[in-house]
C-alpha cells in the first residue's frame, strides 16, 4: 500500500507514550503546520506544550521537519524547547535523514507524524518509516491547498487508532 499509516489520530494530543511503546517508537518526526498549530500560527495550539512536556519526560525524542523555511521553523522549535529541520523537502527524504542523525536512534524506532498525505505520510513511506497520521487542526484556504485536500480524501483512514493513555 503506497499511503501506509501506522497510527491515525484526531489530533496529535491523543499520541501516547503507551501507544509509542507499543508500536516501538522511540523518535518523532514532528511536521509543523496543521500538526503543532495551524498553518503560519507563531504559537502552538491548545494542549500541544503538555503533551511535548509529556513525551520528553518520558524520553521521547522529537525533532520538528518541516518544508518552511527557518524565519518560521526556527523561533517555533525554539519556544518548544525542540530540534528543527527547515526546508526538509518532504516527501523526499533529505530533511528525515537531519533528523535521524540529531537523533541518533535506528530508522526502526522513528516515526513522522503529520497531517498531509503527499508530504508525512508519503514520505514515511519512501522512507519505509512508520506513521502516525493526524488530521488537519484547521482546513487551509488557499486554491492549492483545497485541492491537495480533496486529492487526499481517496487516501485518509477510514478509522482512528484507539488511543491508550
Amino acid at each position: 500500500m503506497l499511503f501506509k499509516i501506522t497510527i491515525a489520530l484526531r489530533t496529535i494530543c491523543d499520541l501516547s507514550p503507551k501507544l509509542l511503546e507499543k508500536h516501538g517508537i522511540k523518535g518523532l518526526l514532528l511536521d509543523l503546520d496543521n500538526t503543532l498549530t495551524t498553518h503560519d500560527n507563531p504559537r502552538p495550539a491548545d494542549g500541544v506544550p503538555e503533551w511535548i512536556r509529556s513525551m520528553k519526560e518520558n524520553g521521547i525524542k522529537m525533532c520538528i521537519v518541516s518544508n518552511n523555511h527557518e524565519p518560521r521553523v526556527k523561533p517555533f522549535a525554539e519556544m518548544l524547547g525542540l530540534e528543527f529541520v527547515c526546508e526538509g523537502k518532504k516527501p523526499l527524504s533529505k530533511g528525515f535523514r537531519e533528523a535521524k542523525e540529531r537523533m541518533e536512534l535506528p530508522w526502526d524506532s522513528l516515526a513522522v507524524v503529520g497531517d498531509q498525505i503527499y508530504t508525512d505520510v508519503l514520505g514515511a513511506w519512501l522512507k519505509r518509516l512508520k506513521c502516525v497520521y493526524v488530521f488537519p487542526i484547521e482546513h487551509e484556504k488557499t486554491r492549492f491547498f483545497r485541492f491537495k485536500r480533496k486529492m487526499e480524501i481517496p487516501f485518509l483512514p477510514k478509522k482512528l487508532t484507539e488511543t491508550e493513555k
